[in-house]
């Protein structure tokens, strides 16, 4: 019994040790999520002011995030096969924080389309390392609540982020100044994640109970799981071509467009919070009111005025950041700790080809039939609940 005190004494400094990394790798990507989705929100409207077609906008955004998600494959395996979790970290951050500020030198669209994809293509290896780095810290304290605070301080970023480029926007009536403000940022980002690089060398040693020594293929409720969260992408429309809608149609103000995406980022950093808590309790069932709830944005955003417009918005942004959190949680539930590089690497590989297929067809919906984009939009939203109900028995919560 001398050793019981002892062993809760280490268990709960685990605990605090694991909370601190997820909470400065939040931090992180508050900095990070103020710059890119600053930028992310004003991209579609700049690329309109440059001359861009909302085909262009949707393949453009589309491509990108295929871009983005398809590397996160070699991204992930990389990770896994060589164990340089940090460097491949700090060289994606590095080439995302960079693209961000050179946007306000873009004279033309497709240089700007350019500098958007390379973006994502930072993202792309920056995220499965990072993943993983927070699945080993996530293991203490609860995986859907650690997903879920690390998401909502994503968010809080991406709350920021608009306001300042709306704030720059008002102020200056150009879009390049707003995207030069966004430097600042971007530094910050890059100091801070030194910081935890110096801080926290080794992230995999906060993870006390290592999973199953497991090398063969993933269990089948992965697949069903990564075909649900792939029809879930390909009907999610990309805020570039609901911000072009917004710019085009001009049911929304030019200033107030990157205010609704602020304040999309704002329900999403709550909803992570509370869903990712509810996601430990309760597993899969989350993610089907959730997406159901979400199902909703597209009427209300592409047919809505102001008001409707912003519960859309609201809705959006619900579904879009507390699905990437609990969908990174799930995963880390599944796949065995040492293969959980390459599991986000393969998830987020077929999350961004439907992505980039849906956004590329509902940009081209856009410009000939705006009622057979929401309907599209809708349908396959919907699809992927039978899928989310097959699996709800056979994965359990990822506490624990």
């Amino acid at each position: 019994m001398g050793d019981t005190v002892p062993a809760s004494s280490r268990q709960a400094q685990a605990r605090a040790i694991a909370l601190r990394f997820v909470i400065l790798i939040g931090v992180v990507s508050f900095f990070a999520d103020m710059t890119y989705e600053g930028a992310r929100s004003i991209t579609g409207p700049y690329l309109a002011v440059l001359g861009a077609s909302a085909t262009v906008v949707g393949v453009v955004a589309g491509f990108g995030e295929l871009v983005g998600y398809s590397l996160r494959l070699v991204s992930g395996r990389l990770s896994d096969a060589t164990g340089k979790y940090w460097p491949i970290a700090l060289f994606g951050y590095t080439i995302q924080m960079a693209s961000v500020p050179l946007l306000a030198l873009a004279g033309r669209w497709e240089l700007a389309a350019v500098l958007i994809i390379v973006e994502r293509t930072g993202k792309a290896l920056r995220n499965p390392p990072r993943d993983v780095m927070l699945s080993h810290a996530t293991k203490e304290i609860g995986h859907g609540w650690g997903f879920g605070l690390h998401e909502a301080l994503d968010q809080a970023g991406a709350l920021v982020g608009p306001i300042i480029a709306a704030a720059v926007l008002y102020l200056r009536g150009e879009y390049r100044p707003a995207f030069a403000v966004l430097l600042v940022p971007a530094l910050l980002t890059l100091g801070l994640l030194v910081g935890a690089r110096l801080l926290y060398p080794r992230p995999q040693d906060m993870e006390a109970q290592v999973m199953r020594l497991e090398t063969r293929g993933f269990p089948s409720a992965f697949w069903i799981y990564l075909a649900a969260a792939a029809l879930v992408a390909a009907g999610f429309a990309d805020f570039s071509l609901v911000a072009y809608h917004f710019q085009t149609a001009a049911t929304i103000p030019a200033p107030w467009i990157p205010l609704y995406y602020a304040i999309a980022m704002a329900v999403s950093g709550a909803g992570s919070l509370i869903f990712g808590r509810l996601y430990d309790r309760h597993g899969i069932a989350v993610l089907i009111s959730l997406t159901l709830l979400s199902a909703l944005f597209a009427p209300l955003v592409f047919l809505g005025g102001f008001g409707l417009a912003l519960v859309g918005i609201a809705l959006w942004g619900l579904g879009s950041g507390v699905h990437e959190s609990i969908m990174a949680a799930v995963v880390a539930g599944m796949v065995p700790v040492q293969r959980r590089g390459a599991a986000y690497g393969l998830f987020n590989t077929g999350y961004g080809v439907f992505w980039f297929l849906g956004s590329a067809l509902m940009g081209w919906l856009y410009d000939v039939s705006l009622p057979a984009l929401i309907l599209f939009s809708v349908l396959v939203e919907l699809a992927a609940l039978p899928l989310f109900v097959a699996i709800r028995h056979r994965v359990g919560t990822t506490h624990g």
